[in-house]
């Protein structure tokens, strides 16, 4: 069941948090609190059966401080112009964390692409395309992929936006199938990164993850490449979920077969022992790593965690009211701006590809996140260490120096 608090208002007690260990200023953080822009779009979309079905949409910018926005479109029942924003501030965070010169956005289509074709799919990106081209672009804000959307969504948005201005710019989404421009490595770059953070994390704790125990909360693209990662690791990953359910073995699953149990049966229940999606979350573990989307960690469920490492590997998984709670009782959460960091970093290296002209191989890739990711972890683990903070506070205080910097040397127009 999906929480309700995804809010600004959450999102600013975390800032504020970090404000007394930065840098910054009354207008470098009203430049933060207020986002740049939220349109809001209505879509007409004519349907398989010939009706013509209206669908809510929207596109946050919330930063250009440091560069072009960049952020995932998300399809997903219920999605909102808040959530939107909400996201787009983390994702400027994230990409500040990074050092990246890109600032933070955000989309999303108020739908269930589950109850849609894959005809009428493709003419709701299309049509929400179409509906920004005037607003997106490779310089300016870039798309990606998010929750409901894939690479094929990235190329009927890199078609759709052709199509309105006459020339193909490949730089506008990222995400993209290779031979449209898409680079090596985005499928596993977040789940991989997520995966190697973690294991860097527990060892600067004085702990491996040799024979830890971790439960992968979502086990999509993302969760299946962190549990391969850990397991690689030498870490037993004991459950997994899906939409399905999840499953249990107390041994440690055997991922290869599960995989293949889930592309035969379509979900990972009845594999070793069912178990509900609660209980995966309450069960005693080293590592409970959460894949899946936002709020699956909140004010609910927090007191049943036994976990000793929650891990974000997706954005705002655990909520700030579940987090409080949750490092009040002794519980470390490695969050998404360092944890999820992969998927940003290999979303930028597609985009610089796209601009030179010029492709790198897979090993070149995933080298390049890997310095990335490394050099934004030790930094946060140093401030952490140094000043005795937790990880999300020291993450926010290396974004909002590095915001405040752009802001200040910027200026305001006019």
């Amino acid at each position: 069941m999906r929480a309700s608090g995804l809010n600004w208002q959450g999102l600013m007690e975390q800032l504020q948090q970090a404000l007394p260990h930065c840098e910054v200023t009354d207008q470098s953080l009203a430049y933060f609190k207020y986002p740049r822009r939220t349109v809001s779009l209505n879509l007409p979309v004519r349907m398989d059966d010939g009706s013509v079905r209206m669908f809510r949409a929207y596109r946050t910018v919330h930063s250009t401080s440091r560069g072009p926005s960049l952020g995932g479109v998300r399809l997903r029942a219920g999605v909102s112009a808040h959530e939107c924003e909400v996201l787009a501030a983390i994702m400027t965070l994230k990409a500040a964390v990074a050092d990246l010169p890109l600032g933070g956005a955000k989309g999303g289509i108020d739908v269930d692409p589950e109850s849609i074709s894959e005809h009428e799919r493709q003419g709701l990106i299309r049509r929400y395309t179409s509906e920004l081209v005037e607003f997106i672009g490779h310089h300016e804000d870039i798309l990606a992929p998010d929750v409901g959307s894939d690479e094929q969504a990235m190329a009927w948005i890199l078609d759709a936006y052709a199509e309105n201005t006459g020339e193909t710019t490949s730089g506008v989404v990222v995400g993209k199938p290779i031979p449209l421009g898409g680079s090596y490595g985005t499928k596993d770059a977040r789940g991989r990164s997520a995966a190697l953070v973690t294991g860097q994390v527990l060892e600067q704790a004085g702990r491996s993850l040799r024979r830890a125990r971790a439960a992968v909360y979502g086990f999509g693209s993302v969760g299946r490449t962190a549990a391969q990662t850990l397991a690689a690791q030498g870490a037993l990953v004991v459950a997994v979920s899906d939409q399905g359910g999840a499953t249990y073995a107390s041994g440690g699953l055997d991922l290869a077969d599960l995989t293949a149990h889930r592309e035969r049966t379509g979900s990972v229940r009845g594999h070793a022992t069912d178990i509900s999606l609660d209980e995966l979350t309450e069960l005693d573990v080293d590592v409970l790593l959460l894949a899946y989307d936002y709020g699956a960690i909140h004010a609910g469920n927090a007191h049943a965690v036994r976990a000793d490492y929650v891990v974000e590997a997706t954005n705002r998984a655990v909520l700030p009211e579940a987090e409080r709670f949750l490092k009040d009782h002794g519980v470390t959460v490695i969050p998404d701006l360092i944890a999820s960091l992969g998927g940003l970093v290999v979303n930028y290296l597609e985009w610089v590809q796209d601009a030179s002209n010029f492709f790198w191989t897979e090993e070149e890739i995933e080298g390049a996140i890997d310095v990335r990711v490394n050099a934004a972890l030790d930094e946060v683990l140093t401030f952490a260490r140094t000043r005795r903070t937790d990880l999300r506070t020291a993450a926010y205080v290396v974004a909002l120096n590095r915001l405040h910097d752009a802001t200040v040397m910027r200026g305001v127009y006019p």
